[in-house]
């Protein structure tokens, strides 16, 4: 029990952390930038708390699960070999929980995962780069958040199960002590919370309306057309051509991956998409141009040309997203003519609400959530850019098993610009087989959209984990917390 302004709310205090490393590997490339992903890493971890002030016994651990795919490739671009870079991802998740570990206050996770982004983990990172990383590139913001985010998740989960809750049905003023203002440091949260900007479907905890678009990603190696089979494809059931993905998963959204540094190519393969799209009944485009633009006049050409050229491509264009590079702070440029055109969506540049402020000022106009960078971070940079306006999505990072049910519940809560991208069924189905059979509705999209059904009102993120017949390796590290 925590005791706040004469108030008690509920609390979980972490007792250990045990960290499983699943591979998996993809059925066709996945082309991120300059490089390709062909097999991901997952993270998943299990925390297991004590809690107070709740119905159960104060003996009881809770076990949270989360889960993440440590994606070299788009948390990391650089020139040093792949293998360094995954090694590095790998020994600071292990360095992390450590750390997650050694956390002996009790709270409510939202206030114990903002203190340990904030405090904690960038001296962690500070430390690995100096000690581990001495003399070569050190390891990156974003790619310390993604190993971050499972531990994070993991907490939520746990907290959820502790009162019995859905997750999204944990952050209002019964169970938060602090309100936004907390965090953000500002009266123009006061007396507001998380729960507050959340998506209501039909009623807490109400699975009613279970269900939201899905968005499909073409990727830059993807075939669109027939021509362009190279005879090296997959024939394992699953679709390989666009048109085919549209009409086997009736898919009415596609996000269109760019080259962000040859124009004509973009321009071509926008115009060669939205044909097809228009062909198969597809509703919306995006466009992501892999954060290789560096002036906006590239983006405002191609979205022009688009305008005059291909007007029906140009309309069902939703939004733009994130044509600039990683880093905003480095990289102030003002996005203000592009944001005019079409909505402009943050995502890698994203790390947290801070850096969605920059943006904003800098002319963003919506922001793309992900739960990689932690269910803390999402949930705060989404109640800061819902405050000035800004629009919402939340895209993947390719999850499988439980990632995606996370993943997906926060595209269900944010109130998203639409839907979820959702694209772990392209490119590693099978990895997700056993969570498939309890959650169907999650790994397979009918009629364009995902299903929820399978875990919406049930404690924590519902995962039912005891209900999945994955059988888990041996863990990686387990600790113990003794403080």
């Amino acid at each position: 029990m925590l005791t706040f302004n004469d108030m008690e709310y509920p609390a979980i205090r972490i007792e250990y952390a045990r960290l499983y490393l699943l591979p998996v590997e993809t059925r066709v490339p996945l082309k991120f930038g300059a490089e390709t992903l062909t097999h991901v890493t997952c993270a998943r971890v299990e925390l297991g708390c004590h809690a107070s002030g709740t119905t159960g016994s104060d003996s009881t651990v809770h076990v949270g699960w989360g889960e993440t795919p440590l994606n070299v490739q788009w948390v990391w671009p650089s020139a040093i070999p792949y293998v360094e870079r995954e090694h590095a991802l790998v020994a600071f998740t292990r360095t992390l929980l450590d750390e997650w570990v050694r956390v002996t206050e009790a709270g409510h996770p939202v206030d114990l995962g903002h203190r340990f982004l904030t405090h904690t983990l960038p001296v962690v990172r500070e430390r690995f780069n100096r000690d581990e990383r001495a003399g070569a590139e050190p390891l990156p913001e974003l790619a310390a958040l993604v190993c971050c985010s499972p531990f994070d998740l993991a907490l939520h989960d746990a907290y959820g199960k502790a009162v019995g809750k859905p997750v999204y049905e944990c952050y209002g003023p019964l169970d938060m002590p602090h309100d936004l203002s907390e965090y953000f440091g500002s009266t123009e949260f006061a007396g507001r919370y998380v729960a507050d900007y959340l998506r209501t479907p039909a009623g807490p905890g109400d699975p009613s309306d279970p269900s939201i678009p899905a968005w499909h990603l073409v990727g830059g190696r993807d075939a669109v057309e027939q021509g362009e089979l190279t005879g090296e494809e997959p024939d394992d059931g699953y679709p390989v051509l666009l048109e085919d993905w549209i009409r086997t998963d009736g898919l009415r959204c596609l996000k269109v991956k760019l080259t962000g540094d040859d124009a004509k190519w973009d321009l071509q393969r926008l115009m060669q998409v939205g044909r097809v799209a228009r062909e198969n009944g597809v509703e919306w485009l995006s466009a992501d141009f892999n954060c290789r633009v560096t002036e906006p006049a590239y983006v405002n050409d191609i979205l022009d040309s688009l305008q005059s050229q291909d007007p029906e491509t140009w309309d069902s264009l939703l939004y733009v997203e994130q044509p600039f590079p990683y880093d905003l702070e480095a990289n102030r440029i003002d996005v203000h003519s592009v944001a005019e055109r079409k909505p402009l969506f943050m995502d890698e540049s994203a790390h947290d609400w801070k850096i969605v402020r920059l943006g904003y000022e800098l002319g963003w106009n919506g922001v793309a959530l992900k739960t990689c960078k932690t269910q803390t971070g999402a949930l705060l940079s989404l109640c800061w850019a819902r405050q000035h306006g800004m629009q919402i999505m939340v895209q993947d990072l390719t999850n499988p098993m439980l990632a995606q049910i996370s993943h997906v519940q926060l595209g269900y809560y944010a109130g998203t610009i639409m839907g979820v991208e959702t694209n772990g069924m392209q490119f590693y189905p099978e990895a997700s087989t056993p969570e498939a059979t309890v959650h169907p509705g999650l790994y397979r999209r009918r009629d364009g959209q995902v299903d929820l059904s399978s875990c919406l009102g049930l404690p924590g993120f519902g995962y039912r984990t005891e209900d999945i017949d994955r059988q888990l390796p041996r863990p990686e590290l387990e600790r113990r917390n003794h403080g």
